[in-house]
């Protein structure tokens, strides 16, 4: 078969006209597509860049925070109170997550989570970044971490540690989750400790994993160290007195309080009942309360030493003066002010070692309103604690213009004003720094030396009270309980109705116990108080004076301030009544 040649130039179709609109039509539309993809390119490019780029972002970039270690809290001897350790959160990328409906019930179970709130967390409107649980144990982030669930992450956070538990729970306070401090000097330092975290830029692949770090990294700046005033050794000794006391005495609560008058550094300040500050569950108020300095009380009895050193200083009176207390009875105002039992003629000291509320207020109203008021008033009662420590109350004290003759008589002992625990135990500085007023410091001092008081009586004076508190702790005083072993202790007891309503309640006390030790000497100064015990002994000088006489005694001899006593203490069995 011959090959036949076709002529394709001669082809009716090529042979054909093309409009020329078609070409134009066809050529219109390839530029408007340049166009728009142009178009497209500059909003992505420039005008919506923005956008874009935070989607981006959202998508793959992370800034992780990068912890700051808190500082630690440690007592006058270097001994940790608080201190933190690194462990393991849980977090995930809900979108990310994996769906195995198997991993997720080991998930659940691990993190003690029912399975439903689990993916609860899992499905909120956050897509990009959720905490599963935070400080976990590192067992349980090994188990979590085998599970290999895409999605779910883990992170270094800090958690405090507080070594000495409950005994010092009311002074360190406690961290949040986010280790922000709540209570005690966590909150009160809580900048300090703090420090400042922080960060690292980083871009992350679908799977999660880091691939590149951008921008520049933040370190994080460690928190300061803060060392206390507290001697961690004598504030578990207090604690442990106290709430042997406590339950002995089946009270409702107890606070003590130790004070350096030489430096006006707080050694202990404990309370009961407390709680441990890394477990806190079932937490009430009534544990979390720092009583010493946010419960106020009527003194009673313990502000008599205050009028008779009024009454000393202004020469009405001398240690000796005669006061006729007979027939234990006095009328002010048609209200009648009672002694437990007469006395008849006492001294000045008698009345203070007796406690005697009717030579207390012959001697208060030989006084003007006005002085007793800049008595109390220099002595801190009335004015909040300088201290950096949340919830310390100020008490009441009202102005001398509004007081009434019975009124004055009975502030001079202790009813109609109302002070913590904590002022009455700086206040008793007075007596033990020979007339000046110490200020107190919850951060140990760096030098160490005597601290410098504020003048409010005259040495004699302020020797002469001591002494007379000397008396209360001996032999036909109301407090020989408060003795202590090797040590002469001087101090003042309080028993004092506690209020209900707009009265008093029948049977219901506290009692308290404020002194200082070494008498003639002084280094340091105790308060106890002891509230509501209910097991038939109420008086401060059979509840709150055993305790000062044990702390006394253990908290000079880790001072290292040597015995002035070589006899043993001679406690008297009977029962020793005590005026209100």
């Amino acid at each position: 078969m011959s090959g036949r040649v076709v002529a394709y130039s001669s082809s009716p179709l090529l042979a054909s006209r093309t409009p020329v609109w078609r070409s134009k039509f066809i050529v219109a539309g390839i530029a408007l597509g340049f166009l728009a993809l142009a178009g497209r390119a500059a909003w992505v490019q420039v005008f919506g860049n923005e956008f874009y780029r935070k989607q981006g972002e959202v998508r793959f970039a992370r800034t992780l925070e990068l912890p700051a270690n808190r500082g630690r809290i440690v007592d006058r001897n270097g001994l940790l109170l608080a201190t933190s350790v690194p462990v393991p959160s849980i977090w995930a990328i809900p979108e990310d997550v994996e769906r195995d409906k198997l991993k997720l019930a080991q998930l659940a179970k691990l993190l003690q989570l029912p399975l439903p709130d689990l993916m609860k967390k899992l499905e909120e409107d956050e897509r990009n970044f959720v905490w599963l649980k935070r400080q976990v144990d590192e067992a349980t982030a090994r188990q979590i971490a085998a599970l290999d669930i895409k999605g779910i992450y883990q992170r270094k956070e800090y958690r405090r540690q507080y070594p000495e538990g409950e005994a010092a729970a009311h002074v360190v306070g406690f961290t949040n989750v986010e280790d922000h401090g709540q209570e005690g000097v966590e909150l009160a330092f809580d900048k300090e400790l703090a420090g400042r975290p922080g960060s690292r830029r980083v871009i992350k692949d679908r799977l999660g994993r880091i691939v590149e770090d951008v921008g520049e990294q933040v370190p994080p700046a460690a928190g300061r160290d803060l060392q206390l005033s507290i001697d961690s050794k004598v504030q578990f000794f207090a604690y442990q007195k106290l709430r042997d006391a406590v339950v002995e005495n089946k009270a409702k609560a107890g606070s003590v309080v130790v004070l350096d008058v030489q430096t006006g550094e707080v050694l202990a300040l404990a309370n009961y009942p407390s709680y441990a500050p890394a477990n806190r569950q079932n937490l009430t108020g009534a544990q979390l309360r720092n009583r010493a300095l946010t419960d106020t009380f009527e003194p009673g009895s313990t502000m008599k030493p205050f009028v008779a050193a009024l009454a000393l200083e202004k020469g009405l009176v001398q240690p000796t003066t005669p006061i006729q207390t007979a027939p234990g009875r006095l009328t002010i105002s048609g209200s009648t002010i009672s002694d437990s039992h007469p006395h008849g003629v006492l001294t000045v000291n008698e009345v203070i070692q007796k406690s005697s509320n009717v030579g207390t207020v012959k001697m208060a109203m030989q006084l003007q309103p006005r002085e007793m008021w800049d008595m109390f008033s220099q002595v801190g009662f009335g004015q909040r604690p300088q201290l950096p420590f949340p919830g310390a109350v100020s008490g009441k004290l009202r102005a001398w213009k509004t007081w009434r003759p019975i009124e004055q008589a009975t502030m001079s002992y202790g009813y109609g004003l109302s002070a913590s625990l904590f002022q009455l135990a700086r206040a008793y500085s007075v007596f033990a720094r020979d007339g000046e007023l110490v200020p107190v410091t919850l951060l140990k001092t760096s030098s160490g030396t005597p601290a410098a008081g504020m003048r409010v009586l005259q040495p004699p004076t302020a020797q002469a009270v001591r002494h007379m508190l000397h008396l209360v702790t001996q032999s036909g005083g109301t407090a020989p309980k408060a003795q202590t072993m090797g040590y002469s202790v001087g101090g003042k007891t309080g028993t004092a109705h506690k209020q209900e309503g707009k009265g008093y309640a029948d049977r219901k006390y506290r009692g308290f116990f404020v002194g200082v030790a070494p008498v003639e000497q002084p280094r340091i100064v105790v308060a106890v108080m002891i509230d509501e015990p209910s097991a038939g002994r109420y008086f401060g000088g059979d509840v709150a004076a055993p305790v000062f006489s044990a702390t006394v005694q253990q908290t000079l001899r880790m001072l290292g301030v040597q015995p002035d006593m070589n006899v043993k203490p001679q406690i008297l069995v009977q029962a020793v009544e005590e005026s209100f």
